[in-house]
Parts: structure tokens; sequence; C-alpha cells
């Protein structure tokens, strides 16, 4: 019988175990529960329902949470020949996704919804389920690599291929997690196109359905507009960092850090250049724009730690991600109490409070905390905590 690196050790008949196969109705998750019955598993695939009213969900193609992605993950369960379920955690991903992710615009952070989903909902909510059920393992569509130590102990790695590393995304994982987590696509060195073909071979639908992106849980993509609607609009200034009033706005949180289109300041800067938004303030309802340089963030403070293993002890070198696909920056990094302390060796732009920061030793992710400060080059600092 044929495995995936890392994969948990179960009870049942040498390493086949009871898999419960998470359905997104793209080809990724088909193809994962695919390999995971080909390999001698018992595969049943589950469809998390997240809206309770799917329709107002986004349609088509480009969301994950569709009645049409609930139709397509039942077709792909069929042609694979595994149990189907359709399991409802609406609620769930209400309260911890997208309540989290309106309250923490309107504290003038920047969230990553689909970081705090698998957090809270493909790896908390549905794996325990799973446990509670008498499943070994959640198997998912991710592209990252677990890796079994002499030990016993895992860690969890960059997918084999850089391109398609979603380890990001997965840092807010911990031991126990990682322990009954299998992810068969993460050791594969193949192009997403090859992946694509290979669904087609198996004679799965889904092997030419656009990949989903965006927000899942904003119709139109418009996230200004969905959270206008759900924390009012509120006038405000934009000025610059001497204070001088450059323009006005209709809600702070319509803004992020970094931001440079969408400003509507009119008047051009002194020195003709770009201005970018510098800070958000959602106490005075302020937003401070300025010069591309005046983004350099040369150290950073985050909270809630998770670990993927055992916490680090002491100061250390690092490499850290502060996007989902963004690139390394050589860092040094020690946990102060509960607070997870950065500096960089060179400046970073773009760095917003509410972001997430993963740290990586070589390939290993080492963990993810929320960033709460940032250290400007300057010495300013943005705080939203």
């Amino acid at each position: 019988m044929t495995d995936f690196p890392g994969a948990p050790t179960g009870p049942r008949n040498g390493n086949r175990l009871r898999v419960l196969a998470a359905m997104s109705g793209g080809v990724d998750s088909a193809v994962a529960a695919a390999r995971a019955a080909e390999a001698g598993h018992d595969v049943t695939g589950v469809h998390l329902a997240l809206s309770a009213n799917p329709q107002s969900f986004r349609t088509g193609a480009r969301g994950c949470c569709t009645i049409e992605d609930s139709r397509d993950a039942r077709r792909a369960a069929d042609v694979i020949g595994i149990p189907f379920y359709v399991w409802d955690l609406a609620d769930r991903f209400r309260e911890d996704v997208v309540e989290d992710f309106i309250a923490e615009y309107a504290a003038g952070r920047t969230p990553n919804p689909c970081l705090r989903c698998n957090e809270k909902i493909k790896f908390a909510a549905l794996l325990d389920k799973a446990l509670a059920l008498g499943f070994d393992a959640v198997c998912t569509g991710h592209y990252a690599t677990i890796v079994v130590r002499d030990d016993g102990t895992r860690e969890l790695h960059r997918a084999s291929d850089a391109a398609k590393d979603q380890s990001y995304v997965l840092g807010v994982l911990d031991e126990r997690q990682l322990a009954h987590a299998m992810f068969p696509l993460g050791d594969t060195p193949t192009t997403k196109d090859e992946i694509r073909a290979e669904a087609e071979r198996r004679g799965l639908a889904v092997a030419r359905k656009p990949d989903s992106h965006d927000i899942c849980f904003i119709a139109d993509g418009d996230t200004q507009g969905f959270l206008a609607k759900r924390l009012g609009t509120a006038d405000g200034d934009i000025v610059d960092q001497d204070g001088t009033k450059l323009g006005t706005h209709e809600g702070a949180y319509g803004f992020t850090i970094g931001q440079r289109k969408g400003l509507r300041i009119g008047t051009p800067a002194a020195d003709g250049k770009p201005r970018y938004v510098l800070d958000i303030s959602p106490v005075n309802n302020t937003v401070t724009v300025g010069p591309a340089e005046a983004l350099d963030v040369m150290a950073l403070t985050a909270i809630k730690p998770r670990w993927c293993g055992t916490p680090p002890t002491g100061p250390g070198r690092y490499t850290a991600q502060l996007r989902a696909h963004g690139g390394e920056s050589q860092v040094t990094a020690e946990l102060v109490g509960e607070e997870l302390r950065v500096r960089f060796t060179e400046p970073v732009r773009g760095v917003a409070p509410g972001q997430a920061v993963v740290l990586y030793d070589g390939t290993r992710v080492v963990g993810s905390a929320t960033i709460a400060a940032t250290e400007r080059r300057e010495g300013a600092a943005t705080v939203a905590v």
C-alpha cells in the first residue's frame, strides 16, 4: 500500500486509516481524496456548508462555498467511489470567520480570513468532529508536507513545489492537529496543469474548473461595500504625516496599510511621487498617507502565537513570510512572554497589524502569530491591538 509523507498511523489493518476528506468542490481537494482512497484508506468525503443561505455566497467558480461547489464535490465523491456528506458549520463559520473579519477591520486591522478558516473551521471544528466520530485523519488538498522525526513528532514543511506552497495559511496548526492531518498533494513536484490532467484521467468533472480566489463570503468581491453594509459609513479625514487634511473618506475600514490606489486625494504630493496609506486610526477615523519610504518596517511585535511543535527558546534566526503569496525575509525572532518580537535584516513594506507573520527554519514552519504593532525605519510605530 502506498502512502504520503507524514501520514498518521492508525490501529486498523496496518496503516489503513479512516480518513475524512474535506472536499471543497475544487480540483485539488478532489484529487487529494482520490489519492487517499487509491492508497488504500477508508475514505469518506465531506463538504462544509458554511452559509445559512448558500445563494448569498459567490456563484460560479470563484468561491468555495456555493451550492454548485457542493454538487461538484458530490459528483467527484461518486466517481471516486466514496461515501459523501454535507456538514452544516454555518454558525461556527459566521462567528469565527465572518464576524472576526468585520471586527478586525473595525479595529483598524487587516485580517486574513482564509488563515482563520483553516484554524477555526477546517482544523478545529472539522477535525474535532472527525475524531469524535472515529476518524483517524482529515485529508485536504493543501500544498504542504508533513515530516515525521525520529522521535515520532511531526513537523509542517513547505510543499515540494514552492510555486504552489500553502504552508503560510497552515502555520496556525499545532502538533496535535498535524498528527491527524494528511496532505496528499504536498509532496507532488508537478504543475497545476498536471494535477488537472490527473483529475481528467480519473474522470473528475472538476478537472478544468477554475481555482477559487478572493473571499468566499463576499458575493461580489466588493470588500469595502460588504464592510460598509455592516459597519455603516462614517466620514473621516485623510491627512499627511504632519496632519494636513488632504481629503475625506466614508470609513477608515475601507483602507489597508500600503494601499496606493483609490485614495481620491486629488492634490498631488509636493515631490510629485505617489502616496500610500501609512496608518489607519479607528479611534478618530483618520487615514494617514505618505511616501513609499515611510512604509519601511524594521521590526514588529506579534501576539497569539501558535507553534507547529515545541515553541522556540531564546532568540533565533529565521525567515519570515508576511503574505500568503509573499516572499521570505531574513529575521531574528524571540518569544518574550506571550509576545513574538521580530526584527528584519532589511526593511520590508506593506506590513499591517492583523496580518499573520509565519516563521520558517529552512522549509520547516516554526509557527504563526498575529501582528499587533510595527516599528518603522524612522522610529514611528503603527499599532492596532
